[in-house]
């Protein structure tokens, strides 16, 4: 059978973005603080993840939801299964956005909105790849399975249960990172450091407060801090800010000097891409002189932990010829009088490296350090045929001649799958706006992915 899949997949455009509009529109955020029976992981993501099961019924698939943590939309029979795992949940959409991140916006012949990019966007585009086999009449040799997580973003809650009542996927792929194809991936540990909550007298740091997630650079900071000379407090941070990649606001209010930096949001998988606001306001409350559990808590953060991506100061640091290096994110920062104080870091690390050596480095610049989780590196030989066949749909739709599978920081589903790889969305050049504000995606490239999806989950169907 020959298919125009680039024309047929232009077809579909006008309703492509009529379903995305409504699924962006779902502020599919963890939200542990209201979760039920119904919402394990709050409203929204369960709710983005229905309305993905909403389509399929729509389209005449059958749909299934387990357990209101995940759902699948399948195609076909077979004793092999072929798997496609997406995602429903986002990023909280922090500060610094032009737009509404929760409404589409379409500008430039670009999409914004918190998950154009990462992964309603390219979620979409696949299942739309697989609506155009089923609208083709196309009869697949196995079974075909878009899985829909709600929790990518945090624990894995939904996708990890699919895999303890669901046999594994023969293979597959998650379409959740960028192309040409990706077939590696580093190992992924998150640790948290605890504080306890004494000052000194001279200066107190009352509260101190920045980052949402672990795999996320935090883009804001703020802390409350209370100084016998506020005018000398004020004219350092005024220095600070000059000599600094960061911008800020202090004022004096009844809870003390509030003091704000602001920086860059990024993803985790390669915090150079971010401005830490975190690191960097503790880097400037540091050069006082806080006591106890305050000093500890601000000498940890703003000087071992600072502007330190590949963890050389701790002595993590190690490079792989095929993985690259590990990295370090100082995800989140929190202190307060009351209760103390804690930073918790994400690491991505290579094969050379481990889980051991981190967590043994970090105790030896930390007192109370603790893994809160774990994954080790995945990786999928280049001469696998899913990753043959894969590269050969992108080159032949590309025109790109002899591409190369790589290897990220970033953690994705396909991991959870002997045989699973990441293929897209995002194409080489574009700009990566995953987990930052102002988040996007050209429409022209979404297209073309599910032209890309259409055709390879034909051919590794076959």
């Amino acid at each position: 059978m020959t298919i125009d899949w680039k024309a047929l997949a232009n077809n579909y455009r006008d309703a492509y973005l009529d379903d995305l509009k409504s699924l962006i529109e779902i502020e599919s955020v963890r939200d542990d603080e209201h979760a039920t029976d119904e919402y394990p992981l709050g409203e929204g993501p369960t709710k983005a993840m229905e309305r993905f099961l909403a389509m399929g019924d729509r389209d005449g698939f059958k749909t299934v939801k387990l357990d209101n943590t995940v759902g699948y939309i399948e195609y076909g029979e077979g004793d092999k299964t072929l798997a496609i795992q997406s995602h429903a949940d986002v990023m909280p959409a922090g500060d610094g956005w032009k737009t509404d991140p929760f409404e589409l916006t379409i500008k430039d012949n670009k999409v914004f909105g918190r998950g154009t990019s990462d992964d309603k966007g390219p979620g979409l585009a696949a299942y739309y790849g697989l609506k155009m086999l089923k609208d083709q009449k196309i009869e697949p040799k196995l079974k075909i399975r878009l899985i829909i997580g709600t929790d990518e973003e945090s624990d894995w809650t939904g996708m990890k249960h699919y895999f303890e009542v669901e046999p594994q996927p023969t293979f597959g792929f998650s379409p959740d990172a960028e192309f040409p194809l990706i077939n590696g991936e580093k190992g992924n540990g998150t640790y948290e450091i605890k504080f306890g909550n004494q000052n000194g007298e001279e200066f107190v740091l009352k509260t101190f407060d920045s980052g949402l997630r672990t795999n996320m650079v935090p883009g804001k900071a703020v802390a409350f801090v209370e100084t016998d000379d506020n005018e000398a407090f004020v004219e350092k941070f005024t220095d600070f800010l000059d000599n600094n990649p960061v911008a800020g606001e202090i004022e004096a209010t009844d809870e003390g000097v509030k003091v704000l930096v602001t920086g860059k949001q990024a993803h985790a998988m390669e915090p150079k891409n971010g401005i830490n606001a975190g690191t960097y306001l503790a880097n400037f409350l540091n050069q006082f002189d806080f006591e106890k559990d305050a000093k500890a808590f601000l000498n940890l953060a703003g000087d071992v932990l600072h502007d330190d991506s590949r963890a050389h100061k701790i002595r993590a640091n190690y490079t792989d010829d095929i993985m690259g290096d590990v990295t370090m994110n100082v995800g989140i920062l929190k202190f307060d009088q009351a209760n103390g104080g804690m930073i918790n870091t994400n690491f991505r690390y290579p094969k050379g490296s481990s889980d051991e050596i981190i967590l043994e480095a970090l105790k030896k610049v930390a007192n109370n350090v603790t893994e809160l989780s774990h994954m080790v590196p995945h990786y999928v030989e280049k001469d696998d045929p899913i990753v043959s066949t894969l590269l050969g749909v992108y080159e032949r739709q590309t025109g790109e001649k002899n591409v190369e599978p790589e290897v990220v920081g970033g953690g994705t589903y396909a991991r959870l799958m002997d045989r699973g790889v990441a293929f897209g969305a995002l194409f080489p050049g574009v700009e990566d706006t995953m987990h930052q504000a102002n988040e996007f995606q050209p429409i022209d490239d979404l297209i073309k992915a599910m032209s890309i999806y259409g055709e390879s989950i034909y051919e590794l169907s076959k």
